[in-house]
């Protein structure tokens, strides 16, 4: 296995150390470590479900044998830097998403990886990583954002774009853009 560089072995005694400050047992160091990169976070909504999938996979990973262990993938929101300087920084992430797992990859050796992402950048970033990188991977997204209901019409954030507009042109009132505000995004 990959990881035996880091497991196995006199020359990996300090290694092993540094696992057995994290809580690993040996057990636990005999088994394929995979790595499961998470976007989970609390500032993008499409990522706030990830750290439940993210449990499911832990668990999953240890039921078939390997030691998980998560690490995070950074995320911004496109809807939330869009307008500012923010959006300057959302198409650099992919490529920082692919850098740092790729670094977090062969630094720790990990034998395998399953990537929980979500949205535009994290999922393109995290399938560049799995392409340099060439080991066993596993890919599992967060899924879609349900869309909103507003007067019985299914509406999306592209819909609260165009509210935004319809205001600016004079055909909607501030009241109806807030009740898009409101509906357009429930999860």
């Amino acid at each position: 296995m990959r990881s035996d560089v880091v497991t196995k072995g006199m020359q990996s005694a300090p290694q092993r150390s540094l696992f057995n400050a994290l809580g690993m047992t040996k057990e636990e160091l005999e088994r394929p470590l995979v790595g499961i990169v998470s976007s989970y976070n609390e500032i993008v909504p499409g990522h706030m479900n990830i750290d439940k999938i993210v449990d499911a996979v832990k668990m999953g990973v240890a039921m078939a044998g390997g030691t998980p262990i998560v690490f995070p993938a950074i995320a911004v929101c496109d809807g939330i830097a869009m307008g500012h300087i923010g959006m300057k920084y959302s198409l650099v992430t992919r490529d920082l998403i692919a850098d740092s797992t790729e670094c977090m990859a062969l630094a720790h050796q990990f034998d395998a990886l399953v990537m929980v992402p979500n949205c535009d950048k994290n999922v393109p970033g995290l399938l560049m990583a799995a392409a340099r990188l060439n080991i066993p991977t596993v890919f599992v997204s967060g899924g879609p954002m349900l869309a909103g209901r507003v007067s019985g019409e299914k509406r999306s954030l592209s819909s609260m774009f165009e509210a935004v507009g319809s205001h600016a042109a004079g055909t909607m009132t501030e009241e109806q853009v807030d009740e898009f505000v409101n509906k357009v995004c429930p999860t």
